[in-house]
Protein backbone atom coordinates (compact mmCIF):
# COMPACT_ATOMS: atom_id res chain seq x y z
CA UNK A 1 0.00 0.00 0.00
CA UNK A 2 1.28 3.46 -1.08
CA UNK A 3 1.50 5.58 2.03
CA UNK A 4 0.84 9.50 1.31
CA UNK A 5 2.49 11.96 3.04
CA UNK A 6 6.07 9.88 3.92
CA UNK A 7 8.55 7.67 2.07
CA UNK A 8 7.51 5.05 -0.13
CA UNK A 9 10.21 2.32 -1.86
CA UNK A 10 8.99 1.81 -5.19
CA UNK A 11 9.35 -0.35 -8.06
CA UNK A 12 9.99 1.35 -11.60
CA UNK A 13 7.36 0.12 -13.96
CA UNK A 14 7.56 1.96 -17.12
CA UNK A 15 8.90 5.25 -18.33
CA UNK A 16 7.76 8.30 -20.60
CA UNK A 17 8.48 11.77 -21.53
CA UNK A 18 6.27 12.28 -19.11
CA UNK A 19 8.16 10.26 -16.14
CA UNK A 20 8.11 7.27 -14.42
CA UNK A 21 5.02 5.13 -13.48
CA UNK A 22 5.74 4.15 -9.90
CA UNK A 23 4.32 0.70 -8.27
CA UNK A 24 4.30 -1.37 -4.73
CA UNK A 25 2.75 -3.99 -6.93
CA UNK A 26 -1.05 -2.47 -6.36
CA UNK A 27 -1.15 1.09 -7.50
CA UNK A 28 0.45 2.90 -9.54
CA UNK A 29 1.56 6.43 -9.41
CA UNK A 30 3.52 9.42 -11.45
CA UNK A 31 7.48 10.58 -10.66
CA UNK A 32 7.77 13.94 -13.37
CA UNK A 33 10.43 13.53 -15.52
CA UNK A 34 11.79 16.45 -14.36
CA UNK A 35 12.40 14.56 -10.83
CA UNK A 36 13.13 11.43 -12.62
CA UNK A 37 16.89 10.27 -11.90
CA UNK A 38 18.16 9.80 -15.63
CA UNK A 39 20.25 5.92 -14.79
CA UNK A 40 16.82 4.56 -13.63
CA UNK A 41 15.82 1.60 -15.66
CA UNK A 42 12.56 -0.23 -15.42
CA UNK A 43 12.36 -2.76 -12.32
CA UNK A 44 14.36 -0.42 -10.15
CA UNK A 45 13.57 0.36 -6.79
CA UNK A 46 13.36 3.76 -5.71
CA UNK A 47 12.56 5.43 -2.60
CA UNK A 48 10.21 8.67 -3.14
CA UNK A 49 8.00 11.01 -1.02
CA UNK A 50 4.25 10.68 -1.99
CA UNK A 51 1.76 13.44 -1.76
CA UNK A 52 -1.44 14.86 -3.01
CA UNK A 53 -0.53 17.59 -5.88
CA UNK A 54 -2.22 20.94 -6.18
CA UNK A 55 -4.71 19.17 -8.89
CA UNK A 56 -5.44 16.53 -6.40
CA UNK A 57 -3.51 13.72 -8.29
CA UNK A 58 -1.44 11.09 -6.04
CA UNK A 59 2.53 11.87 -7.29
CA UNK A 60 5.66 11.27 -5.84
CA UNK A 61 8.75 13.47 -5.92
CA UNK A 62 12.75 12.68 -5.11
CA UNK A 63 13.20 16.06 -3.02
CA UNK A 64 13.81 15.49 0.39
CA UNK A 65 10.81 17.29 2.48
CA UNK A 66 11.62 18.75 5.52
CA UNK A 67 9.05 16.47 7.34
CA UNK A 68 6.42 13.73 6.70
CA UNK A 69 3.38 12.68 8.04
CA UNK A 70 3.79 11.57 12.54
CA UNK A 71 6.36 14.49 12.62
CA UNK A 72 7.07 17.35 14.83
CA UNK A 73 8.33 19.67 13.35
CA UNK A 74 9.62 23.36 12.65
CA UNK A 75 8.30 24.82 9.56
CA UNK A 76 8.23 28.05 8.35
CA UNK A 77 4.93 30.32 6.78
CA UNK A 78 5.12 30.74 2.51
CA UNK A 79 1.73 32.41 2.91
CA UNK A 80 -1.40 33.02 4.91
CA UNK A 81 -4.69 34.08 4.80
CA UNK A 82 -7.83 33.92 6.80
CA UNK A 83 -8.36 30.14 5.90
CA UNK A 84 -5.36 29.35 7.12
CA UNK A 85 -1.36 29.26 6.71
CA UNK A 86 0.69 27.60 4.24
CA UNK A 87 4.21 26.46 5.21
CA UNK A 88 6.97 25.43 3.46
CA UNK A 89 7.48 22.11 3.10
CA UNK A 90 10.96 21.65 1.23
CA UNK A 91 9.33 20.19 -1.95
CA UNK A 92 6.41 20.98 -4.65
CA UNK A 93 3.46 21.50 -2.15
CA UNK A 94 3.03 23.28 0.54
CA UNK A 95 1.47 22.08 3.93
CA UNK A 96 -1.75 23.49 4.88
CA UNK A 97 -2.64 24.54 8.32
CA UNK A 98 -6.12 25.59 8.85
CA UNK A 99 -6.94 28.75 10.98
CA UNK A 100 -8.92 26.33 13.84
CA UNK A 101 -5.84 24.32 14.01
CA UNK A 102 -3.39 27.30 15.28
CA UNK A 103 -2.41 27.83 18.83
CA UNK A 104 -1.70 31.79 17.47
CA UNK A 105 -2.49 33.43 14.46
CA UNK A 106 0.67 32.65 11.78
CA UNK A 107 2.35 35.42 10.18
CA UNK A 108 4.36 34.93 6.73
CA UNK A 109 7.78 34.77 7.17
CA UNK A 110 7.62 33.23 10.80
CA UNK A 111 8.49 29.71 11.85
CA UNK A 112 6.65 27.13 13.82
CA UNK A 113 6.54 23.43 15.58
CA UNK A 114 3.71 21.71 13.88
CA UNK A 115 2.36 18.28 13.81
CA UNK A 116 1.82 17.07 10.14
CA UNK A 117 -1.00 14.57 10.20
CA UNK A 118 -3.25 12.73 7.13
CA UNK A 119 -7.22 14.52 6.64
CA UNK A 120 -8.76 11.05 6.79
CA UNK A 121 -10.95 12.62 3.96
CA UNK A 122 -9.11 13.54 1.08
CA UNK A 123 -5.72 12.41 1.79
CA UNK A 124 -4.36 15.81 2.31
CA UNK A 125 -1.51 16.47 4.46
CA UNK A 126 -2.57 18.81 7.30
CA UNK A 127 -0.06 20.30 9.71
CA UNK A 128 -1.51 21.80 13.61
CA UNK A 129 0.33 24.09 16.05
CA UNK A 130 -1.76 22.73 18.53
CA UNK A 131 0.83 20.05 19.49
CA UNK A 132 -0.33 18.78 22.98
CA UNK A 133 -3.39 16.96 21.30
CA UNK A 134 -0.91 14.53 19.10
CA UNK A 135 1.96 13.73 22.50
CA UNK A 136 1.12 10.77 24.18
CA UNK A 137 0.48 11.27 27.55
CA UNK A 138 0.08 7.69 28.93
CA UNK A 139 2.43 4.59 29.46
CA UNK A 140 5.08 6.87 29.29
CA UNK A 141 8.37 4.89 28.03
CA UNK A 142 10.95 6.86 29.33
CA UNK A 143 13.35 6.68 33.15
CA UNK A 144 15.23 9.07 34.63
CA UNK A 145 18.56 9.72 33.28
CA UNK A 146 17.70 8.46 29.46
CA UNK A 147 19.22 10.80 26.57
CA UNK A 148 16.71 11.64 24.47
CA UNK A 149 16.24 14.20 21.13
CA UNK A 150 14.68 17.19 21.88
CA UNK A 151 12.63 19.90 19.49
CA UNK A 152 12.45 23.28 21.42
CA UNK A 153 8.44 23.96 20.84
CA UNK A 154 7.47 27.40 22.80
CA UNK A 155 9.02 29.28 25.34
CA UNK A 156 6.96 29.55 28.77
CA UNK A 157 6.81 31.23 31.91
CA UNK A 158 8.54 28.70 33.53
CA UNK A 159 11.34 27.66 30.67
CA UNK A 160 11.04 25.74 27.47
CA UNK A 161 8.79 22.98 26.47
CA UNK A 162 10.58 20.67 23.95
CA UNK A 163 9.14 17.77 22.24
CA UNK A 164 10.45 14.41 23.40
CA UNK A 165 12.09 11.69 20.66
CA UNK A 166 9.12 12.98 18.60
CA UNK A 167 6.81 11.74 21.24
CA UNK A 168 6.22 13.34 24.52
CA UNK A 169 6.49 16.92 25.50
CA UNK A 170 8.60 18.25 28.47
CA UNK A 171 9.96 21.44 30.25
CA UNK A 172 13.40 22.86 29.94
CA UNK A 173 13.65 25.15 32.96
CA UNK A 174 15.37 28.63 32.55
CA UNK A 175 16.94 28.62 35.72
CA UNK A 176 18.52 25.35 34.90
CA UNK A 177 19.70 26.90 31.10
CA UNK A 178 23.01 28.82 30.53
CA UNK A 179 22.41 28.93 26.52
CA UNK A 180 20.21 31.16 24.59
CA UNK A 181 17.17 28.63 23.13
CA UNK A 182 14.75 29.34 20.50
CA UNK A 183 11.53 27.27 19.02
CA UNK A 184 13.10 25.08 16.07
CA UNK A 185 16.35 24.47 18.21
CA UNK A 186 17.43 20.46 18.21
CA UNK A 187 19.12 20.05 20.92
CA UNK A 188 20.52 16.35 23.01
CA UNK A 189 18.62 16.41 26.49
CA UNK A 190 18.37 14.05 29.80
CA UNK A 191 15.44 13.31 31.38
CA UNK A 192 15.46 15.11 35.07
CA UNK A 193 12.42 14.16 35.95
CA UNK A 194 9.02 12.33 35.57
CA UNK A 195 6.06 13.14 37.86
CA UNK A 196 3.08 10.98 39.05
CA UNK A 197 1.07 12.79 36.86
CA UNK A 198 3.20 12.03 34.20
CA UNK A 199 4.92 15.63 33.51
CA UNK A 200 8.74 15.65 32.53
CA UNK A 201 11.30 17.78 33.56
CA UNK A 202 14.21 17.88 30.90
CA UNK A 203 18.17 19.13 31.10
CA UNK A 204 20.88 19.59 28.91
CA UNK A 205 23.35 18.05 30.88
CA UNK A 206 23.22 14.69 31.80
CA UNK A 207 22.40 13.51 35.14
CA UNK A 208 24.05 10.80 38.02
CA UNK A 209 27.55 10.16 39.38
CA UNK A 210 28.47 9.26 35.68
CA UNK A 211 28.24 12.52 34.17
CA UNK A 212 30.25 13.80 37.51
CA UNK A 213 32.94 10.96 36.14
CA UNK A 214 32.53 12.17 32.56
CA UNK A 215 33.36 16.11 33.63
CA UNK A 216 36.44 15.44 36.49
CA UNK A 217 37.84 13.59 32.97
CA UNK A 218 37.23 16.85 30.65
CA UNK A 219 37.86 18.94 33.46
CA UNK A 220 41.70 16.82 34.03
CA UNK A 221 42.48 16.94 30.26
CA UNK A 222 41.53 20.39 30.10
CA UNK A 223 43.92 21.50 32.62
CA UNK A 224 46.85 19.14 30.86
CA UNK A 225 46.24 20.88 27.74
CA UNK A 226 46.25 24.26 29.03
CA UNK A 227 49.31 23.81 31.09
CA UNK A 228 47.56 22.71 34.46
CA UNK A 229 45.77 26.09 35.39
CA UNK A 230 42.02 27.34 34.45
CA UNK A 231 40.67 30.69 35.20
CA UNK A 232 37.54 28.80 36.80
CA UNK A 233 36.50 28.80 40.33
CA UNK A 234 33.83 28.15 43.06
CA UNK A 235 32.89 31.44 42.58
CA UNK A 236 33.16 31.80 39.29
CA UNK A 237 30.16 33.10 37.11
CA UNK A 238 27.77 30.21 35.62
CA UNK A 239 27.87 31.45 32.46
CA UNK A 240 31.46 31.69 32.09
CA UNK A 241 31.22 28.12 33.00
CA UNK A 242 28.71 26.97 30.41
CA UNK A 243 30.48 29.01 27.66
CA UNK A 244 33.57 27.09 28.77
CA UNK A 245 32.95 23.30 29.22
CA UNK A 246 29.13 23.36 27.96
CA UNK A 247 28.42 22.16 31.79
CA UNK A 248 26.18 23.49 34.74
CA UNK A 249 27.92 25.24 37.76
CA UNK A 250 26.29 22.69 39.87
CA UNK A 251 27.97 19.86 37.74
CA UNK A 252 31.62 22.09 37.83
CA UNK A 253 31.55 21.77 41.35
CA UNK A 254 30.43 18.58 41.95
CA UNK A 255 33.61 17.47 39.70
CA UNK A 256 36.04 20.32 40.68
CA UNK A 257 34.74 19.01 44.40
CA UNK A 258 35.86 15.19 43.69
CA UNK A 259 39.09 16.31 42.03
CA UNK A 260 40.42 18.17 45.51
CA UNK A 261 38.91 15.29 47.60
CA UNK A 262 41.25 12.76 45.14
CA UNK A 263 44.37 15.42 46.00
CA UNK A 264 44.52 16.40 42.18
CA UNK A 265 43.79 20.15 41.82
CA UNK A 266 44.19 23.31 44.19
CA UNK A 267 41.40 25.18 43.94
CA UNK A 268 40.01 28.86 44.89
CA UNK A 269 37.64 31.11 44.08
CA UNK A 270 38.09 31.92 40.45
CA UNK A 271 41.08 29.37 39.49
CA UNK A 272 41.60 25.34 39.51
CA UNK A 273 45.31 24.04 39.37
CA UNK A 274 46.57 20.97 38.47
CA UNK A 275 48.61 19.37 40.98
CA UNK A 276 52.48 18.44 40.16
CA UNK A 277 52.05 14.38 40.14
CA UNK A 278 48.98 15.10 37.43
CA UNK A 279 50.88 17.03 34.87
Amino acid sequence: MIRIGTYNNLIVKTKSSAGLRLSDGKTEILLPAAEAPPEVAIGDDIRVFVFVNKAGETVATTREALAEVGDFAFLHVAAASEAGAFLDLGIDKDIFVPTKEQRQPMRKGEGYVVYLYLDEQTDRMLASSRLRRFIEEEDIDLEVGDEVDLLVSEETDLGFNAIIDNRYIGLLYHNELFTNLAAGDKRKGWVKNITVAGKIDLSLQPQGFAHVLDTKDMLLQALQDEGGRIPLGDKSNPEEIYDRFQISKKAFKKAIGGLYKEKRITLSDHEIRLLPDDQ
